[in-house]
């Protein structure tokens, strides 16, 4: 299937690894072009290379995006190359274990910076943009929002706040027919999960304790299966789908525990 996409300029906020990585290869390899985003000029760079060797086009854009000033000037940046936007991805975040017992005010406040005020902000700056292209935007989610995890308040609010602002911009922005929606994930492989489970004392053992519980065929989910939806949410082929929260996640959210 055609995604149409070609010579669509996506931005893919935290596009240099994990997730987005996979976001931004899919979509060079549908014809887009992919806007990294990111805090790490080489982190980003290096996965432009990735993308232009493999025949494709990618741009990108160094911003600390708990900056909000930093915000607008990579929104300004794409402008500049551009001239257009016709997607917005959000992805970039963090599960940095904010939790209540053990958190402060201060923790709490940067965390939500990292994990959903950017969201915000980046939506914000790009509308015109995409109000001309009549474009779409994707955010993407953590099952913490609805399954709780256990220290890691502020993420799990971020999270909430990222399911919440998705369904008040798709109601906000129908009469520019600008689709907005989320992908939300639950447990994906990626170098921050793999970094995560090395902190335990039987990595291999933890991890198969945590596949054994996703119902489809008990293995992670990939980031290339993450990107075939948030690149179907970004194009025509999905035109009468919005506010919607998808979740990608072999079934692990919703699917019975007994299983």
């Amino acid at each position: 299937m055609d995604l149409e996409l070609r010579d669509k300029v996506i931005i893919v906020t935290g596009g240099a690894k994990g997730i987005g990585e996979g976001i931004v290869k899919v979509l060079a390899a549908e014809g887009a072009i992919p806007v990294i985003v990111g805090r790490s000029g080489e982190d980003n760079q290096k996965t432009v290379a990735e993308v232009e060797a493999a025949g494709g086009q990618a741009f990108q854009v160094v911003a600390e995006l708990t900056e909000p000033a930093a915000c607008e000037q990579a929104v300004q940046a794409v402008m500049q190359q551009y001239g257009r936007i016709d997607g917005l991805v959000n992805n970039a975040g963090v599960n940095d274990g904010v939790g209540l017992e053990q958190g402060s005010y201060e923790a709490f406040m940067a965390s939500l910076h990292k994990n959903v005020v950017h969201y915000y902000l980046m939506a914000h700056h790009s509308l015109p943009a995409l109000k001309a292209s009549k474009g779409a935007i994707v955010n993407i989610g953590s099952k913490t929002a609805e399954t709780g995890q256990g220290g890691t308040s502020a993420y799990a609010a971020a999270n909430g706040a990222r399911n919440a602002l998705t369904r008040e911009w798709a109601v906000e922005l129908l009469p520019y027919s600008i689709r907005v929606n989320a992908v939300i994930v639950a447990e994906a492989w990626t170098p921050l999960y793999a970094s995560w489970i090395s902190t335990f004392e039987e990595p291999e053992r933890k991890l198969e304790a945590i596949t054994q519980k996703i119902p489809l065929e008990q293995r992670m989910t990939t980031t290339a299966e993450i990107a075939n939806t948030v690149a179907f949410l970004l194009s025509p082929r999905s035109s009468h789908t919005t506010g919607q929260l998808v979740h990608v996640d072999g079934g692990y959210v919703h699917l019975d525990r007994a299983l």
